[in-house]
């Protein structure tokens, strides 16, 4: 029988660290190794699967990144654009496989991704969740059955402590249905409609942000047409689908190439 994986978390004491945390210590095939915290954090010293609520772990929070993830062989990133950068580049020095679900990366960090993705396996995904990653899989397919007589209106909300709009999920879906037309998503984006806008241009991609209250996510692709609407729709109600799914592509990491990944190669989706 195989050693079980060796996974890490950074930011562990966080809402989402809590729950990949919690997922790690649950799934066999897997053990924590490490966790980390930010600097000054009450946690640092603490038991990462007391923080949890899963008793005991032997893993104490360090706020030092480098010798968890070196102990590692894969590490799992949900934390803030700036940290993720650098555990991106300590994921490469070690030779750790990376899973990272955080939003809202500039242009530098998504260049991190591909700079790490040249020695270690890569899976980074806006949502790690199944469902979404099917949601995504139907949008492609359905904007490229329909073309664009149909308009497409992606509706999304989150909870009010959301700093990203739209959120990396509702991007996410938006570019899958510009891959399905075949047409260049940026070119294509309308996320701002304000004031005197004039009638709806022909082929957009239309988003709409909702935030408020501790909505955990939700999403809706609608396809509309003169007489019909289609709508896609993923309601997530708890954030622990997100840790399942972000563990479940740690363990898939094992004896993977060097490479940029996603959900949908975890699922073995990709045509």
């Amino acid at each position: 029988m195989s050693e079980p994986m060796k996974i890490a978390v950074v930011g562990c004491a966080g809402r989402m660290g809590r729950m990949l945390v919690s997922e790690v210590m649950s799934r066999e095939g897997c053990v924590l190794s490490g966790a980390t915290d930010r600097p000054g954090s009450d946690f640092i010293g603490m038991d990462a699967g007391v923080v949890a609520g899963k008793g005991e772990s032997g893993v104490i929070i360090t706020d030092d990144p480098a010798p968890v993830i070196a102990e590692a062989q894969a590490v799992i990133d949900f934390t803030a654009p700036e940290a993720t950068e650098e555990h991106l580049r300590l994921a490469a020095q070690a030779g750790c496989a990376f899973v990272g679900g955080t939003t809202g990366l500039n242009e530098t960090q998504k260049n991190a991704i591909n700079l790490a993705a040249r020695h270690v396996p890569v899976v980074f995904a806006a949502n790690m969740s199944v469902g979404v990653t099917l949601l995504g899989e139907l949008t492609r397919k359905v904007a490229k059955v329909l073309g664009d007589d149909y308009d497409i209106e992606i509706v999304e909300m989150h909870h009010r402590h959301k700093v990203d709009a739209p959120s990396g999920t509702a991007l996410l879906l938006g570019h899958a249905a510009a891959e399905g037309r075949g047409v260049d998503h940026d070119e294509k984006k309308q996320a701002v409609r304000d004031g005197h806008t004039g009638p709806r241009p022909r082929g957009e991609i239309g988003y709409a942000t909702l935030r408020g209250g501790d909505v955990v996510g939700e999403h809706t692709v609608i396809f509309a047409a003169e007489g019909e609407r289609i709508e896609l729709t993923h309601k997530a109600s708890a954030r622990q689908v997100f840790a399942a799914g972000a563990v479940r592509a740690a363990l898939w990491t094992k004896g993977q190439p060097a490479a940029v990944y996603d959900m949908t190669d975890v699922l073995g989706l990709k045509d």
